[in-house]
């Protein structure tokens, strides 16, 4: 919501595709991916980002962002610092001292970026205020998901097989319903435009 509802669509299903990619090698015991692999989930994830500032930062500050983002990311992961760090399924939220400096540096790494982009490309009326909320946004996200996501994880691999059945029943009904939103569009006459 800090960015507008197209940014985190975009953004969020890059990063959480990727993330979700290296969280489920995590989960079932094993090492890290490569830094050849790594890098291109950062790709993903600064693409996502990129399209997503599209609408209000145009082209040049789109792309200048999501490169920047991605060598970031890649730096990052040689740093070790990952999505899967200090990885743990568990019923308490948890949020380590590598945790919270890792957020603390993806929040001030995201404002210096918007900044650098800003001061490139100069299309930005109010950089300080774009930079100061993104960076910020992108921090709260950070550290919010860092803090549930191990009671996310705990609950996904001890649901029981009954309720994890009925919760796929539900997603299908809602998809046959989003499906069948623009027929009933169409019988009741409801302007699109």
């Amino acid at each position: 919501l800090g960015l507008g509802l197209f940014f985190g669509i975009a953004a969020g299903t890059a990063t959480g595709i990727t993330v979700a990619i290296e969280m489920q090698r995590m989960s079932r015991g094993g090492v890290h991916y490569s830094l050849r692999w790594e890098a291109l989930f950062s790709a993903i994830r600064g693409v996502g980002f990129a399209i997503g500032l599209y609408p209000m930062a145009g082209v040049p500050f789109s792309l200048a962002f999501g490169a920047i983002i991605t060598a970031g990311q890649v730096v990052a992961y040689i740093r070790g610092i990952r999505p899967g760090m200090d990885y743990t399924a568990s019923r308490r939220r948890r949020f380590t001292r590598r945790q919270f400096h890792a957020t603390v540096i993806r929040t001030a790494g995201y404002i210096v970026t918007f900044l650098l982009c800003s001061a490139f490309v100069r299309r930005i009326e109010h950089p300080w205020q774009f930079a100061l909320r993104g960076g910020i946004v992108t921090g709260i996200v950070t550290a919010a998901g860092t803090i549930v996501n191990p009671y996310i994880e705990y609950y996904a691999d001890n649901l029981p097989e009954r309720r994890l059945g009925v919760l796929g029943i539900m997603i299908v009904f809602c998809g046959f319903l989003l499906q069948s939103v623009q027929y009933l569009a169409v019988i009741f006459d409801v302007p699109v435009t």
